[in-house]
């Protein structure tokens, strides 16, 4: 498993639009499982109800994780979507 760390910067933190836009990318990874934890909550990024339980606010840091597939890859595209929208 691949991860890395992020610190939300959106004001309204991870909200609807880019919960959804986040599940579509962790869906379209192949085989790539995606994971965000949150302290000791840990979800899958492609259930994006589950995303938005976390309810997951500016500042908050999270740990992106991508496990199968091709990581690297997966890893870097993720950390791109999550600086260009949250």
């Amino acid at each position: 498993m691949t991860t890395f760390l992020y610190t939300i910067q959106d004001p309204i933190g991870i909200h609807a639009r880019p919960a959804g836009n986040l599940a579509k990318l962790a869906k379209s990874l192949g085989d790539s499982v995606v994971t965000i934890t949150k302290g000791d909550m840990t979800v899958k990024a492609s259930q994006l109800m589950k995303v938005m339980s976390m309810g997951i606010k500016c500042g908050d840091q999270i740990t992106v994780g991508v496990e199968g597939g091709n990581e690297a890859e997966s890893v870097e595209t993720l950390r791109k979507f999550f600086e260009e929208n949250l």
